[in-house]
């Protein structure tokens, strides 16, 4: 309790994220496959690795990884976003950065809602990947406007949770019994309906336009499509998903295998198809099928600079250009040649990354640091001399062209259509009703505060690439 007798919004977003993955275990069981699998690897890495243990344990993350996770929605209307900010906002989540998944040929943009504060994120860094769809992008009239008219009609919030988020905007937060009514209320909105909201005709429609459109417009709620814990090894995790009966997609998105590991690797296993019952003219019910629910695991690395994620996109389009992998996974072991080969490119060591200005890196005073009063040289020579070390900042952020990823190989091979590139970020923000965080700005916020909390112990002259 906060001194207004107010939970804090870390609590909250504690409590929900511990309902959500309830939640979830028990309407997808391989979900709970996956967090145990998760677990032991996580165990069995950071009894290998006493380096990266003793990072994790002073950059105060080792507590972290095992409650941490992140889940994705996909939304229809700008008031559904708009209101979702609102909801988020009271577990203490804004959102991060702007993602245009059309360049990779799904009609949607993102944001994702987080914790932004150390603090915060050391309680617990749940995040949600929120997603928009695109109407503009369908080319059928015709069908964009029954798409438009059906997410019209329908209501994705319960009159509790409204009334709740209402309640804590105007009095600044929520107590004991509010919040935690708060959580229930807030979770039918992620729950899984398995009653469809449009008949099969036009459900099929949707399809052909496109597997996600048919997922965001002919549902009661946006069903939460995947939570996604973090694993210190996703090779592993890649590696032993058959032994526990479930069958991985074909590739690791995101960077190659890394002695450092950079920005984010992603995983997961193939939707579910799962029943579902189309309404029929005569009140009945037609059984049919809907996939959109899968499994996913991250492995998550360092952030990087502008200059190292140029560096990174360069190198990503270069092996793509070599090899671009198949839908199927029929080129997965040429692809995966291909990326670590022009991934050599990138500095595979803390030092030089740092040095090259390639990645953000929290500074702290080590022990010898700490017992001098003052030390007369500038920051890097307090690093080379053993009076500063570095960190690398947790990326906390996402890979729009990895997030494609994962959502094509989930859609099915007959998924890929093509959508004109067509990022708008101010119309994201309008419907969003908020400015979206820069994330390069913000890392360099936590790298330059870190510095100066040295600065503030031992006075030397602060020179650091951002």
């Amino acid at each position: 309790m906060t001194k207004s007798g107010f939970v804090g919004s870390d609590s909250i977003r504690s409590a929900f994220s511990a309902a959500m993955s309830a939640m979830y275990r028990d309407e997808v069981p391989a979900y709970g496959t996956l967090m145990r699998l998760v677990a032991r690897v996580n165990e069995e890495a950071l009894a290998s690795d006493p380096e990266m243990r003793e990072r994790l344990a002073v950059t105060d993350s080792l507590d972290r990884i095992s409650e941490e996770r992140h889940g994705a929605i996909r939304l229809g209307t700008a008031q559904e976003l708009s209101t979702m900010r609102r909801v988020f906002a009271v577990m203490g989540m804004q959102p991060v950065g702007y993602y245009d998944l059309s360049t990779a040929g799904v009609p949607v943009h993102s944001t994702a809602f987080r914790p932004v504060g150390d603090a915060s994120l050391k309680i617990n860094p749940f995040r949600v990947f929120t997603s928009l769809l695109r109407l503009d992008l369908i080319k059928d009239e015709v069908l964009r406007n029954e798409a438009a008219a059906v997410l019209s009609r329908r209501k994705i919030f319960t009159d509790g949770a409204l009334e709740l988020v209402e309640k804590a905007e105007r009095q600044g937060g929520l107590d004991g019994q509010d919040a935690e009514r708060f959580v229930r209320e807030v979770l039918e909105t992620f729950r899984w309906h398995d009653k469809a909201t449009v008949s099969a005709e036009i459900y099929e429609r949707l399809h052909s336009a496109h597997r996600l459109i048919a997922d965001i417009v002919s549902f009661k709620g946006p069903h939460i499509n995947h939570l996604t814990p973090r694993t210190l090894n996703i090779d592993q995790v890649q590696e032993r998903m058959p032994h526990e009966g479930i069958v991985p997609k074909a590739i690791v998105e995101g960077p190659p295998t890394r002695r450092c590991p950079i920005l984010l690797r992603q995983t997961s296993f193939k939707a579910l198809e799962e029943a579902v019952l189309f309404p029929e003219a005569d009140g009945s019910w037609r059984g049919g099928f809907h996939t959109a629910r899968f499994g996913e695991i991250e492995q998550r690395g360092i952030a990087l600079t502008p200059k190292g994620r140029v560096l990174y996109d360069r190198l990503l389009n270069e092996a793509r250009e070599r090899c671009r992998p198949a839908a199927d996974g029929s080129n997965a072991s040429e692809y995966e040649a291909a990326l670590a080969e022009v991934f050599r490119a990138f500095p595979d060591d803390w030092s030089s990354i740092r040095k090259h200005g390639l990645g953000y890196f929290s500074y702290s005073l080590t022990a010898e640091g700490q017992r001098r009063e003052g030390i007369d040289m500038d920051l890097e020579a307090a690093v080379e001399a053993g009076l500063v070390r570095f960190d690398p900042i947790v990326y906390e952020d996402f890979l729009p062209v990895s997030a494609a990823g994962i959502f094509q190989s989930n859609l099915g091979d007959d998924a890929m259509q093509e959508f004109i590139a067509s990022p708008n970020q101010k119309m994201f923000e309008r419907d969003l009703g908020a400015i979206v965080l820069d994330e390069f700005a913000h890392y360099a916020g936590i790298m330059r505060a870190s510095i100066d909390r040295c600065l503030r112990h031992v006075g030397f002259a602060a020179a650091a690439a951002e």
